[in-house]
């Protein structure tokens, strides 16, 4: 799956550091005002509770700061396009760190801790940094691409939990959106589909013919949040469908073998 032979695209380090910053507070102050049973109800994310679901996005930022503590490694291993097809084999591990970490205190008070901690670090810390993590080596400038991922997906999550209508910084979804774009067109290499993702992404995958000019044969089109929901498992490719959340024509244009990309 490796992506060595396309240029991968670049992400401006500032901008991102922003998003992340700016979606985890997003989270933070809506976050701090669920009572007991809200937090006890299920959030829809396997065997969570909403607050487990709020306690992983608070171990996000926690976790970031925790890997910047750590002595740095002295070669990227893995780039942000690899991350989504390194994650799987690491989802209990990482559910059970996040509880270790941060049970046994308030929400309020897990997020006020743990974005401190968040901020502090990535003041000290250029985005060339390589960082020692369980995933593989990543420079943090890459590796905060994937927060905006886990971010935004996991504020969709939330809001669909509770009712919340938890804003979604415009930076962090552009990019957690190309992101997964681009991890679709490494997964299926080629030219035979172009996938729009408007006004974020358009990528094509898919071996086969390769259009030159003109409409492509085969387009699938739909908007970023369904897209990050099929591209993580929270939608299914015939629900999209059904439901008239995406547009797919031409004979190679159904991806649903394709997707989930992570889950």
């Amino acid at each position: 799956m490796s992506p060595a032979k396309k240029k991968q695209r670049s992400y401006d380090d500032a901008r991102i550091r922003a998003a992340v910053t700016a979606q985890f507070g997003h989270v933070a102050r809506a976050v701090r005002d669920l009572g007991p049973e809200e937090l006890a109800r299920p959030s829809g994310v396997g065997e969570w509770s909403v607050g487990e679901l709020a306690g992983h996005i608070a171990w996000i930022a926690d976790s970031l700061a925790g890997g910047l503590a750590r002595p740095p490694a002295a070669v990227a291993e893995l780039s942000a396009v690899e991350w989504p097809f390194a994650t799987a084999s690491l989802a209990g591990k990482i559910s059970e760190a996040a509880r270790e970490t941060l049970s046994g205190a308030p929400v309020a008070e897990l997020f006020e801790r743990a974005g401190a901690r968040m901020a502090a670090a990535l003041e000290a810390n250029p985005g060339s940094r390589v960082m020692d993590l369980w995933i593989g080596d990543m420079t943090l400038a890459d590796f905060l691409v994937t927060r905006t991922v886990e971010l935004v997906v996991h504020t969709d999550d939330l809001n669909r939990a509770t009712g919340l209508d938890v804003p979604v910084d415009r930076q962090a979804l552009a990019a957690c959106t190309r992101l997964l774009a681009d991890a679709l067109a490494v997964k299926a290499p080629g030219g035979s589909v172009e996938v729009r993702i408007p006004p974020f992404a358009v990528v094509q995958c898919v071996e086969g013919p390769r259009h030159t000019r003109g409409t492509p044969p085969n387009v699938v089109e739909t908007d970023p949040l369904t897209w990050l929901r099929l591209a993580t498992g929270r939608t299914g490719w015939a629900e999209a469908l059904d439901a008239a959340r995406v547009s797919a024509s031409g004979e190679r244009a159904d991806l649903s073998g394709l997707l989930p990309l992570m889950s």
